[in-house]
């Protein structure tokens, strides 16, 4: 299949009527609510496995070693999120996209409450680790079903003209949800001694999730379903048939392929701009936690900022030529910001997280619209949950791994800004493949 012109067709008008403002800002809100929440919990244990885990939940020994271990089972959850994407994508394609983000929240929930509650290793031996891992496990599970579930419940109702644009509000869920987890964390930080602060204080935040999920489920309760998913459902398509993973992986894979390939330079980006760095300037500059913590917190709220204005563009310049362009300037920054970090300035720290936080706003926002763009309704959930949470193993669990590995072997940022460099690169020969998708109707996409 031959990629598409580089010049995009003019849009074609979505026939269905929009959702009434007032109903579309009810699913706007509920989707970023959720989203927060869920991101908010599996970046609460990212936070806490680069600052406290290692102490906590492994043996003594080297501190390296034990931070190794820590994100080891951090990256258990980025392996489970391909398993609820297409776990919660079947039930998303069979059921509606609504009941089943009810049920991740849930999950999601349980899990990070209960992780609040281990015994340290200290108190249990090896049960410790295994329990951490296992509902780190389930973390990973519940965020793979989210994130299809929230997005298409936005771009489904969205006019197509603004799709990017309003794709991008729930997305900012992930970096809301990471200031709030590290927010809290900080707070937490200055409030008691370090001591007190490895003994019990990193706990009240994973407890505190119980009413936050409360809060999400009680926004969600009177949110509409999705009228692309309503209309097969009036068709009796949405329960006939093979199941969506054996549609997708018969007929789409180009289509996974791409969505993963697309997405791994934006996931390596946030990672090392923020768990990366909050270990690297902990470990190898011995800097205080605070340093880290609130550098990420600031750079967030620019990430959220840029992830709209992002999609905004997306919309107006297309997803393909903005990609690349931005994959391009990551590129660079990873060679020009990171080594600026070695010379310990705080003020210079926040600057680089600041920009590459920004850049990875742009990105995420010029993608989240793109992934619905690739499949068809009836397997839409799956398809673009599948391709997304890839790239969260490729991206996501190993950047931070390699990126310490890198740490500990050569003492400095640039082999890290070789590997992202790397992973900008599939970013831009995805978009180079795929061509422009921002010109589709979803409902037109042809099905199998």
């Amino acid at each position: 299949m031959s990629p598409e012109p580089m010049t995009p067709d003019p849009i074609t008008p979505d026939p269905r009527t929009p959702a009434p403002r007032r109903e579309f800002g009810k699913i706007v809100a509920a989707s970023l609510a959720g989203t927060t929440i869920e991101f908010y919990d599996f970046f609460l244990y990212g936070s806490a496995a680069a600052l406290v885990f290692n102490k906590v939940f492994f043996p003594a020994g080297d501190p390296v070693t034990g931070v190794l271990l820590a994100l080891v089972t951090y990256a258990v959850g980025f392996l489970a999120r391909p398993v609820g994407g297409v776990l919660f994508g079947h039930l998303g394609d069979r059921m509606g996209r609504r009941r089943t983000l009810a049920l991740s929240l849930l999950m999601m929930g349980g899990a990070t409450v209960a992780i609040g509650l281990i015994p340290s290793y200290q108190t249990i031996g090896v049960l410790a680790p295994i329990l951490l891992t296992l509902l780190r496990l389930v973390q990973g599970v519940a965020l793979g079903g989210e994130w299809g579930g929230a997005i298409l419940l936005v771009t489904e109702h969205a006019d197509s003209r603004r799709r990017g644009f309003w794709a991008s509000w729930p997305q900012t869920g992930g970096p809301l949800g990471n200031l709030l987890a590290t927010g809290v964390l900080a707070l937490m930080g200055l409030a008691i001694t370090d001591a007190a602060f490895v003994e019990w204080g990193w706990r009240l935040p994973f407890v505190i999730s119980a009413i936050l999920v409360l809060v999400g489920l009680w926004l969600r309760r009177a949110v509409q379903e999705s009228p692309l998913f309503a209309e097969l459902q009036a068709a009796g398509r949405a329960d006939e048939g093979k199941a969506p993973i054996s549609v997708v992986l018969r007929h789409h894979r180009r289509e996974v392929a791409l969505a993963t390939l697309a997405n791994v330079g934006e996931k390596t980006t946030y990672y090392v701009f923020s768990i990366f760095l909050l270990s690297y300037l902990a470990e190898q500059l011995h800097l205080p936690k605070g340093v880290g913590l609130t550098a990420i917190a600031i750079g967030s709220v620019f990430q959220v900022a840029a992830m709209l204005v992002g999609g905004a563009l997306s919309d107006r310049f297309g997803r393909r030529g903005l990609n690349i362009g931005l994959a391009l300037l990551i590129a660079v920054w990873g060679f020009a910001g990171l080594p600026l970090v070695d010379g310990g300035d705080t003020a210079t720290i926040t600057l680089v997280v600041i920009v590459g936080l920004t850049l990875h706003g742009l990105m995420t926002g010029a993608q989240v619209a793109f992934f619905a763009e690739l499949f068809p309704s009836e397997v839409r959930y799956t398809g673009a949950s599948l391709g997304y949470q890839l790239a969260t193993v490729l991206g996501g669990s190993l950047a931070p791994i390699i990126g310490v590995g890198l740490m500990h072997r050569f003492g400095s940022t640039l082999p890290v800004g070789v590997f992202l460099a790397v992973a900008e690169l599939c970013t831009l020969v995805a978009f180079l493949l795929a061509g422009e998708t921002s010109t589709r109707a979803l409902r037109d996409l042809e099905s199998v």
